[in-house]
């Protein structure tokens, strides 16, 4: 087991859900954070609650679908923070709808943000990583990029795409001994599948928490192992 004092941590997607989730754990356990969302209004409840534990994190609005905006941004976290150690590749958008009722435009937002989103800010972020010679790259992505389900045709395409673009960049980087790691959780009850004002059953379904609590338990595993892709499924769902 490792610990995790002092490394830089850059959460996509961060202020809020999973990513807020993790960034919370992570801080923690003494990780510096950079935090990237579309608004920095956005970051007003989760930089609260990292102030309240003493924090050291540092926030940018971005968004991660566009390649200039990733680049100034990563750029002023590691300006502030120093490289990257650790990144999690949270953000993501869904749609749901017949396939043939979803639109051009629909399906190229998915794909902008869960796909391209990932790559930009990984190709961003690697040079870095790959200079260390060591580093840790967790991608979020979903059940729905194990099984197609009716109604998600975009967002389980996304989600396939997440897999295998993250396989493949394992066996590319392994070799530096970067770590990456595919998450593919069942239903996590965040406003990204419950809308911000749904109701919630913490009792039945997985949580945010529970998901930050993994991934900082995999990250402490010795650098020589890892995890390539995980499941988390509620236990009882029913």
């Amino acid at each position: 087991m490792q610990s995790l004092q002092g490394k830089k941590a850059l959460i996509t997607g961060g202020s809020r859900g999973i990513g807020g989730a993790a960034a919370l754990a992570l801080a923690k356990e003494g990780v510096e954070l950079g935090l990237i969302a579309r608004s920095e209004e956005s970051f007003t409840a989760i930089s609260k609650d990292l102030n309240d534990i003493g924090a050291t994190f540092l926030t940018a609005a971005a968004d991660v679908s566009n390649k200039t905006e990733v680049q100034e941004a990563v750029k002023k976290i590691e300006d502030e923070l120093g490289s990257i150690d650790i990144l999690i590749n949270n953000a993501g958008v869904a749609a749901r709808g017949s396939f043939i009722d979803l639109t051009t435009d629909q399906w190229k937002k998915v794909l902008d943000i869960n796909v391209m989103g990932i790559v930009h800010v990984t190709q961003a972020v690697l040079p870095g990583m790959i200079s260390k010679n060591r580093g840790d790259i967790i991608n979020i992505s979903s059940m729905s990029g194990l099984k197609g389900t009716e109604g998600s045709s975009a967002y389980s395409a996304s989600k396939f795409a997440v897999i295998g673009m993250s396989e493949s960049l394992m066996q590319e980087v392994r070799r530096h001994n970067i770590r990456v790691s595919v998450l593919t959780p069942s239903l996590v009850e965040t406003d990204l599948t419950r809308g911000e004002s749904g109701e919630r059953n913490p009792d039945k379904y997985t949580q945010a928490e529970d998901m930050a609590e993994y991934m900082v338990s995999q990250l402490k595993l010795n650098q020589r192992t890892f995890i390539k892709t995980a499941a988390q499924w509620g236990t009882n769902p029913f």
